[in-house]
């Protein structure tokens, strides 16, 4: 069964009907709108006119049987398929040159053979998901908001073929995704990637007796932790602080030995700087926690 992408929500809470049920183990498509609830289409369709109060549409959300407060819900990034045209966008007040800006522009991508085209340049897409989560402890916060449910991460490593790990903080976890990217780079300054529509195909599972409450990735050789916070000195010591714990449980070392492998093997990195709260990433080979 797919997920239709007209099955949305804009803010993520344990109030939020869901969709389907599906058990652990399952294997989910989920049909998206892009973050502009495909409004624009070509580059006469003004940011400015469209209906805010759209932006950001997650499908879902989904009742995962079996999870409940305290555990953690594993989402299989199984597959990614973009549209054949995104959109990337320049507004006055948005992203980290939006003071400088003062004319807003769009421009529709064409995107083709894995390859998108922007005034003449060909590029190398990297298909990601921006915002994917779980109901939040909290009451409701709004799909363009990242926090330690997930949200609006923005990050790139959300990727095909990865592994991510979200806390459940109510009972069905209610798991939403959508905001897909064709490309994007660490940052996204302008407050876009190529913003694009598209399908997701995830298996989900349910994971007891696993005590981790923000959002994690595993690729095939890395661990990422990813925090979202009001900073991004914040988000980074969160994200760092989160590291340190996995590399101590893993190696059983103490604090002063994880700090080092992190100061000598791990890089710290940006996902987004342009939404409500800032997102960092913390990366480390896996080869370094056996």
């Amino acid at each position: 069964m797919m997920i239709e992408k007209n099955n949305v929500i804009f803010n993520m809470n344990s109030e939020n009907k869901p969709i389907a049920k599906y058990k652990s183990g399952d294997i989910i498509e989920f049909e998206t709108m892009d973050c502009f609830s495909e409004s624009i289409k070509n580059k006469e369709d003004l940011l400015s006119e469209i209906n805010w109060e759209c932006v950001n549409p997650a499908t879902g959300p989904v009742y995962i049987e079996g999870s409940e407060e305290g555990d953690v819900l594993k989402v299989d990034i199984l597959e990614i398929k973009i549209e054949d045209k995104g959109v990337v966008i320049a507004f006055p007040g948005a992203g980290a040159l939006g003071d400088k800006v003062k004319k807003e522009e769009n421009i529709i991508v064409e995107i083709k053979d894995n390859k998108g085209y922007f005034e003449g340049m060909e590029f190398d897409l990297n298909p990601m998901i921006g915002v994917i989560g779980t109901a939040p402890k909290e009451d409701k916060i709004s799909t363009g908001t990242p926090y330690n449910h997930g949200g609006n991460m923005d990050c790139k490593m959300i990727k095909q073929g990865v592994s991510l790990y979200l806390p459940v903080n109510t009972k069905g976890a209610l798991l939403a995704l959508g905001d897909l990217h064709a490309a994007m780079g660490d940052g996204e300054i302008m407050g876009s990637g190529v913003e694009v529509s598209g399908k997701v195909k995830a298996k989900v599972e349910v994971i007891k007796d696993f005590k981790y409450s923000t959002p994690l990735i595993e690729t095939e050789d890395k661990i990422i932790t990813i925090a979202s916070r009001d900073t991004m000195e914040e988000a980074s010591k969160k994200a760092i602080e989160n590291m340190a714990d996995i590399i101590i449980d893993k190696k059983n070392i103490s604090l002063n030995k994880a700090g080092m492998i992190m100061s000598i093997l791990a890089d710290l990195k940006v996902c987004q700087i342009v939404d409500p709260k800032m997102t960092m990433r913390m990366e480390l080979e896996k080869k370094y926690l056996k």
